[in-house]
């Protein structure tokens, strides 16, 4: 588990992972002629940069219906663009009309890890709503280090499965050692597969790539829409190139100013409101499995659930067991979505019955772990881009022990679990080039910037910080459960987001939905 994951989950729910289409294929020759995207580069581009905003695009058939796929080069390292590139994946599908098209609408499903051709192809092109799809391009493009985009690899599938049943609740010197021992070897995985990439993963570097791609596609101005960790992102951009900002929404906002002590525990927090959440709605049913007397003793007997996995792990009726580190993967995979919720009670029901199958399953999603065994490289992109985006949390485990208080007072039932997990980039091999910052962007056009109630990924403070944080920030506010807002069955909500993406008005001030 890495409690800084955000990822928003792909096609509504967990369940529906199936729904993921496979990406852009090589092997397709079919090609259509540049793109009318290859505009003059943008004024003020550095000389050492001008070749790459004038490079084209040729797209080609990627054998998904109505997509068409492309590559674009950028700067290995834009501090020294001449030694090195990178090639990055990109995907669209064409608005279909009728309406004015008003350009490219860049979107990116969060991570850092997540692939933005995946969440293109399996859910944005034919979920976002039809007006928005006729008059805008959807374009993704997988981030450096991820998916398609020169993805880092750091572990096979059999070291995977190892190490993310780890116990990371330690009880002993003797554990303490076997999970650093496993953090050291996954970052060690990581320089022997990826050492080159590494240190140029960060978010400022993939920004920049973003704005190469909308030079590219022929836009003046990047309308973007990006979720989760997809709103670090979108603001980064806005901070580096105000003036090319068009409609930014930022659902499910981080906040950039916070360091990874606070970041960490903030969110340890905003998966105890989800928990609570979920509780207060099992405690009402009579099949509930945590009780029907109240949260309180819900997130007992939870934590007593997660003890007796600490102690005797049980049948998955897989050769894996479900351990205690499994098994709260599998409860916090199920916090980013409320029709989530009905699953995890029949799993966590099972699971006190000694069938691990239910929480293996949610946690296996969480991980994207594949029914072969393999693993997407989400987790493996997560790690190398938040350890290069900011310092670690914690330099030792000394450190976090002195911590696990205050993450225990910001959840009982996940602090320690979380406090610890927050150990992982102690042992990187690159040194993080990234700081805590406020990002105020002054002189770009309205942003709106969304936050959810009971958000356990992105807390709604980050939200309302965010919002300050920007000059031209527009709050955006959702009363409910869940990771994210739009297109999460709010009316409210998605004709705001609507309305601003087509006619470029943001939501009045202080604007609330349900």
């Amino acid at each position: 588990m890495d409690t800084r994951r955000s990822l928003r989950i792909l096609a509504t729910a967990l369940g529906t992972a199936g729904l993921l289409i496979s990406g852009c294929t090589s092997g397709s020759s079919t090609s259509s002629s540049p793109s009318a995207s290859s505009a003059s580069p943008t004024p003020s581009v550095p000389a050492e940069l001008t070749s790459y905003y004038a490079q084209q695009l040729k797209w080609r058939d990627c054998g998904v219906e109505g997509f068409q796929c492309t590559t674009m080069k950028a700067p290995l390292d834009y501090k020294k663009p001449d030694s090195g590139e990178i090639e990055l994946a990109v995907s669209r599908k064409k608005a279909t009309g009728p309406g004015k098209r008003i350009g490219s609408l860049l979107v990116n499903p969060g991570g850092p890890g997540g692939s933005a051709i995946e969440y293109l192809q399996g859910y944005a092109a034919v979920g976002y709503p039809a007006q928005v799809r006729a008059r805008y391009d959807m374009v993704a493009v997988d981030p450096r280090g991820v998916a398609r985009s020169e993805p880092v690899v750091c572990l096979t599938g059999p070291q995977m499965d190892s190490y993310t049943k780890v116990d990371q609740t330690p009880d002993d010197a003797g554990e303490v050692t076997e999970l650093s021992g496993a953090f050291k070897r996954f970052a060690g995985g990581c320089e022997k597969r990826s050492g080159e990439i590494l240190p140029h993963v960060s978010t400022g570097e993939t920004a920049r790539d973003m704005d190469i791609l909308r030079s590219l596609l022929g836009d003046e101005k990047l309308h973007y829409v990006g979720a989760s960790y997809g709103t670090y992102l979108g603001a980064t951009y806005a901070g580096l190139f105000p003036a090319r900002v068009g409609r930014l929404v930022l659902d499910g906002a981080m906040d950039p100013s916070l360091d990874a002590v606070d970041l960490n525990r903030e969110q340890t927090e905003g998966f105890e409101t989800a928990f609570q959440a979920f509780a207060a709605d099992c405690v009402k049913k009579k099949d509930c499995p945590l009780g029907t007397t109240s949260t309180a003793d819900a997130a007992t007997r939870l934590k007593r659930l997660f003890t007796d996995l600490d102690a005797r792990p049980i049948a998955t009726g897989d050769s894996r067991m479900l351990t205690e580190s499994l098994g709260t993967t599998g409860v916090i995979a199920a916090m980013y979505d409320e029709s989530a919720w009905p699953q995890l009670r029949e799993a966590l029901a099972a699971a006190q019955k000694g069938d691990g199958s239910g929480l293996l399953s949610l946690s296996d999603s969480y991980y994207e772990r594949r029914p072969n065994g393999t693993y997407a490289n989400l987790m493996f992109a997560n790690a190398a881009v938040n350890c290069l985006d900011l310092p670690p949390a914690f330099a030792d485990a000394k450190a976090v022990t002195r911590a696990v208080p205050a993450f225990e007072k910001a959840s009982p039932v996940f602090g320690r679990a979380f406090a610890w997990s927050a150990l992982n980039c102690a042992y990187w091999p690159v040194p993080a080039t990234g700081t805590p910052h406020r990002i105020e962007a002054k002189g770009a056009a309205p942003i709106v910037v969304v936050g959810t109630t009971r958000d356990p990924a992105t807390p709604y403070k980050w939200a309302r910080s965010l919002a300050g944080q920007l000059s031209s920030g527009t709050l955006l506010t959702y009363r409910g459960d869940g990771h994210t807002a739009y297109g999460r069955g709010s009316d409210c909500i998605d004709t705001a987001i609507n309305t601003y993406l087509l006619e470029g008005t943001p939501p009045a001030k202080g604007k609330m939905c349900s």
